[in-house]
């Protein structure tokens, strides 16, 4: 099996069904993210708007919204529970946001040209990074641009590295972070990213950091690092005495990010834009 396959089969199983019954906590969670988007779309008023890895389309739909409907969006996601989610939410919604399910990176967009693409942390997986953003930039317009968030080193987002840090003592076949390999973090090296898009043919790239709070309800804790991250995949497969000892461990280590009933942590990003 590829490494695209196994990515395909992840989200298309448990990591794509359990985003989609976690999305409401995660809209919330990622809301900050949405709005900087949201924002830069009207400095820039395009016409069309590519969403590359939209998931459940929350940046789709809102971006569609607060244009009421004057301009064309289009979410693709290789996640076809997550494009099913988005399509109902689009519909709830009375957005005209069109879903695809494929590859951004490889999809044939039959000639269509976008004037903005755009991504909340759903650019980090393609196999092959540089063929990815130079596809993409062929479906790009000649005055288009590109903008997405990608977290930054895992050391700065402690909080989402804290679950894969304290099971690992107990769960070898915890996946370990390869820097600039395709993964959550593939983004972290500044250098790293500037240098795969000028090497894909885009101009101007720019990746400024970008940091805001997180804060959901301290209830919904054991639900985020058992159904998301690395160990949501894992945890059915374990033992009942290895699970046990696993979530024991893992809750200990969330303790210091909680205030009362919330989960506080910082989040740590790069905003990135780019001309074609």
């Amino acid at each position: 099996m590829t490494k695209q396959n196994n990515a395909a089969g992840q989200w298309n199983g448990r990591a794509g069904k359990a985003w989609v019954a976690m999305q409401d906590l995660m809209d919330g969670v990622l809301s900050p993210f949405l709005d900087i988007i949201v924002e830069r779309t009207m400095i820039e008023r395009p016409a069309r708007v590519l969403d590359i890895g939209c998931g459940t389309g929350g940046t789709t739909v809102a971006i569609e919204r607060a244009w009421d409907g004057a301009m064309q969006c289009v979410g693709i996601d290789i996640s076809e529970p997550m494009i099913a989610a988005a399509r109902q939410r689009a519909l709830a919604a009375g957005s005209n946001a069109e879903f695809r399910i494929g590859d951004a990176g490889t999809h044939a967009f039959g000639g269509q040209k976008f004037d903005m693409m755009v991504s909340r942390f759903g650019v980090m997986f393609f196999e092959d990074f540089v063929s990815a953003f130079r596809h993409l930039r062929d479906a790009m317009a000649a005055h288009g641009s590109l903008h997405f968030c990608a977290w930054r080193d895992p050391d700065e987002n402690p909080f989402m590295t804290t679950a894969a840090r304290a099971a690992a003592p107990l769960v070898p076949n915890i996946p370990a972070y390869v820097p600039n390999a395709p993964g959550q973090f593939a983004f972290a090296d500044r250098d790293f990213v500037v240098g795969l898009l000028r090497k894909a043919g885009w101009h101007g790239v720019e990746c400024v950091p970008v940091d805001e709070a997180l804060a959901f309800p301290a209830r919904q804790l054991e639900n985020y690092y058992t159904r998301l991250g690395v160990l949501g995949p894992l945890l059915p497969d374990l033992d009942e005495d290895l699970r046990r000892d696993v979530l024991t461990a893992v809750g200990a280590a969330f303790e210091p990010f909680v205030d009362g009933d919330v989960a506080r942590a910082n989040m740590a990003c790069w905003s990135v834009t780019a001309r074609a």
